[in-house]
């Protein structure tokens, strides 16, 4: 079973995932100008992933008998989409540091199958930081 720590960390990224599904949908709607057909469905297929990811992580923390958040992180939009982008790029970094090391505790603990779930998700934020940094250099 995963120690308070571990579950606290898990929890972190559940309240993250959730922040940015609702971020990032609510961005798709309220995108506006040259580029927003483009960037509105990246943010929406990206928003759902999330959401997937969420769903992951609360049947983890629910298999270690913990309760998993149904608080999101602080909700952020910007103003337009280079300041939603900008937002939503350093979500990402975040999340890469923050699953970075949920992947190390959970590889001390011998926690293999955090780790294997962490890998992927941390695969897919690294992705997703890819696709913000590029469509911010078209801007």
């Amino acid at each position: 079973m995963a120690n308070q720590k571990l579950l606290e960390m898990l929890n972190d990224a559940a309240a993250r995932e959730l922040q940015v599904s609702i971020q990032y949908i609510w961005q798709h709607v309220m995108c506006k100008g040259m580029f927003s057909e483009t960037v509105s469905e990246v943010l929406e297929k990206i928003a759902i992933e999330e959401m997937k990811h969420y769903e992951a992580i609360a049947e983890r923390i629910d298999y270690f008998g913990g309760t998993p958040t149904t608080k999101p992180a602080e909700i952020k939009y910007g103003k337009n989409i280079k300041e939603m982008l900008e937002i939503d790029k350093k979500d990402e970094e975040n999340a890469i540091i923050l699953y970075k090391n949920i992947i190390e505790v959970a590889e001390s603990e011998k926690d293999f199958v955090t780790k294997r779930l962490f890998e992927g998700i941390l695969k897919d934020e690294e992705e997703h930081h890819y696709k913000f940094s590029t469509l911010l250099e078209a801007d």
